[in-house]
């Protein structure tokens, strides 16, 4: 784990490019966890999705108004006290500041190029064509140890990263 202390962490944010598995192991954090779920992507704007599903990046006027919108999610979660689960690339610091605050912790889902190629080629019904994983790369910044974050390595089952999140995150699962 690096960065301020996560013990009392009561909202992941599930970061990292399109394709490396986030919304896949961050929906099995919530299950596991009892915890509520959102899905980042869900949340852009028509606008947004139109310009990826044409192949042009965002860019940063772009993303403010829909990172407003997770960061009100979290916001709300955290100010009732319960916790939850929400998948948003999260790629530069800038925008993770957006989304910062006591309780937050970052989990940055990470591969090489090559895997999340393959993933994305892989996958269907998604509007993330491939050919923005390039841009999703360059725009990456990788959060820094004054970040609370861990960095899970997206080259196992989507069950070991999850099995890694909860235990380095020393959460408790949900009782049946």
């Amino acid at each position: 784990m690096s960065g301020p202390d996560v013990s009392d962490a009561r909202v992941l944010v599930v970061m990292g490019v399109s394709g490396s598995g986030k919304s896949t192991v961050a929906a099995m954090v919530a299950e596991r966890l009892g915890w509520a779920f959102a899905e980042g992507d869900a949340m852009h704007p028509p606008a947004n999705v139109a310009k990826m599903q044409e192949g042009t990046p965002l860019d940063d006027d772009d993303r403010w108004p829909w990172l407003d919108v997770v960061a009100a999610w979290v916001r709300g979660h955290l100010d009732a006290g319960s916790n939850g689960v929400v998948t948003c690339s999260a790629l530069k610091r800038s925008y993770r500041d957006v989304l910062r605050a006591p309780g937050v912790v970052f989990v940055h889902v990470a591969a090489d190029a090559t895997l999340i190629g393959d993933r994305m080629a892989a996958r269907s019904g998604h509007f993330m064509p491939t050919s923005l994983l390039t841009s999703q790369l360059a725009t990456l910044e990788s959060p820094q140890e004054d970040e609370a974050h861990i960095t899970v390595a997206a080259d196992r089952t989507p069950e070991e990263e999850c099995d890694e999140v909860v235990d380095r995150l020393g959460l408790r699962l949900a009782v049946s």
